[in-house]
């Protein structure tokens, strides 16, 4: 089957991801990732320059940064602080939880974050560095001009932690509380549960916003 000259690299990306998934970098070969492409064996180092560049782009992409996430967040300056950790959070599982997302994303990053390599060094300074630095931002201006650094960072792991719960340990919940109520798991029952618990441990109340929680409201008699 012919493909556009132009879509090359995402079909080489996209091979790459299950390739590497499933064996590791170092088991996985450009000849299969190409074949599995239909691509030419040059087509590697042509559009990425070689297989462990090909793999660094693999695992940003599984991160979820291949170019289509939406940029950080900005807010005006008076933005609560607490307005803002909800908007984090929410912007944070709506990516971790996007239907979407090939299998091979978390099997990927999955890999990645039990044998590191230079993948998740290059993705760290590019990616993760400045989303942890927003949150950490974000917990300054909710916790006291006081609170050591360390304090700060074992918040912002908690935050981080309750979010990636519910993509890294989806199988286990769904057997723990059965699929039709993990269903209603979604986005915006998260985000607020999240932030409402967060922000509870830290002594703040919830923003007033619209549609903070998924449960409408008892009709007064």
């Amino acid at each position: 089957m012919a493909h556009a000259a132009d879509d090359t690299p995402a079909r080489l990306l996209e091979a790459a991801g299950e390739v590497f998934a499933a064996k590791g970098f170092q088991a996985a070969t450009v000849r299969e990732i190409c074949n599995r492409a239909g691509a030419n064996l040059a087509a590697v180092n042509y559009h990425f320059g070689d297989k462990e560049r090909l793999y660094i782009e693999a695992v940003k992409d599984a991160h979820g940064n291949s170019g289509a996430e939406e940029p950080l967040p900005e807010w005006p300056p008076d933005t609560p602080p607490p307005v803002k950790l909800r908007g984090y959070i929410r912007r944070m599982l709506t990516s971790l939880l996007d239907e979407r997302r090939p299998l091979w994303h978390a099997q990927l990053m999955a890999r990645e974050m039990t044998e590191p390599t230079e993948a998740c060094r290059a993705l760290l300074e590019s990616h993760i560095g400045p989303k942890y630095e927003l949150l950490n931002q974000i917990l300054s201006e909710l916790l006291p001009p006081e609170t050591p650094p360390g304090d700060r960072h074992l918040i912002a792991f908690s935050i981080i932690g309750q979010c990636l719960h519910f993509r890294i340990h989806k199988s286990i919940a769904v057997l723990l509380v059965g699929q039709e109520e993990y269903r209603s798991y979604d986005v915006a029952r998260l985000t607020d549960h999240i932030t409402r618990f967060s922000l509870a441990a830290l002594g703040q109340e919830m923003p007033a916003c619209e549609n903070t929680s998924p449960f409408p409201k008892p009709v007064e008699p």
